[in-house]
């Protein structure tokens, strides 16, 4: 019986001296990961990132959707695109088929948030326009267009639209090439107006080898946008989207829907009474 304890108490010290000498190879293991070639030792901070709740994780995702707003190209107008706080499925599609047609433009969540405390976040981050698009019952029916900073703003309803798909015969995906800008039959002062703040979206060096073309052409007051690209010797292929635009208002400055100064209000009662008569 004595001899079964000793041996017993032999084997537990040297299992003690095992672990003991795999503890001390393991903290020089750890000691020559942390040593540089110089000899200095990292900090523990810089060797492990910083934990993070999921709705930082989302907000800092959305920080980085959005980071291309802190780019400030000094050529080409910037032109932001705002929709409604609910995404349907018409009018995200229609706000990210316009960002293809019309260089250098954004999309953004709304998010509930105000016009004007929109605006001034667009001033800050040098965009030059500002498109917000509202929507009825699934259906795109409204287009905000504000020039910034100093404005002016139009209010136009939207009808007829058209989305690429739904276009047949359409030609291929637009490219990134600057297109060129039609604007047709603007001919009084506020179809003026109205034509440098359309003209105003679009860099006015185009290059022609991407042969596409943006068409505002104004018939009877009704603003028809269309997108297409010309081939020679054959007919042009629209790229869409397209859409119908009847101006509402022209407002001076930028959004203010209290104290606004309106340069020019649509009124349908003492304006619709001639056919023969047009406003732009």
């Amino acid at each position: 019986m004595a001899k079964s304890g000793d041996k017993s108490s032999s084997s537990g010290k040297k299992s003690l001296k095992r672990k003991a000498a795999a503890e001390e190879l393991q903290e020089a293991a750890f000691a020559g990961d942390g040593e540089t070639e110089s000899g200095d030792q990292i900090p523990k901070a810089a060797a492990f990132p910083p934990g993070f709740s999921i709705s930082e994780i989302k907000y800092k995702q959305r920080l980085l959707i959005t980071s291309q707003c802190l780019m400030k190209p000094q050529l080409l107008p910037r032109f932001s695109s705002q929709h409604q706080i609910d995404l349907m499925g018409e009018q995200l599609r229609l706000c990210e088929q316009l960002s293809t047609a019309i260089p250098n433009s954004h999309v953004y969540y709304r998010r509930g948030l105000a016009l004007k405390k929109i605006i001034p976040q667009c001033i800050t981050r040098d965009f030059t326009d500002l498109i917000v698009i509202n929507e009825d019952h699934k259906t795109p029916n409204g287009l905000i267009l504000s020039h910034l900073p100093n404005g002016p703003t139009a209010r136009f309803k939207m009808s007829s639209v058209c989305l690429c798909k739904e276009i047949k015969r359409r030609g291929k995906d637009p490219t990134e090439h600057i297109p060129e800008i039609i604007l047709n039959n603007f001919t009084t002062w506020l179809g003026h107006s109205i034509g440098r703040m359309f003209a105003s979206l679009f860099p006015h060096n185009p290059q022609f080898i991407g042969r596409q073309v943006a068409t505002f052409h104004n018939q009877r007051d009704y603003i028809f946008f269309r997108f297409h690209r010309y081939i020679f010797r054959s007919k042009k292929k629209e790229l869409g989207p397209h859409f119908t635009l009847k101006l509402r208002s022209l407002q001076k400055g930028t959004f203010d829907s209290k104290y606004g100064e309106y340069e020019w209000v649509h009124k349908p009662r003492e304006m619709n009474t001639s056919r023969r008569k047009f406003h732009l």
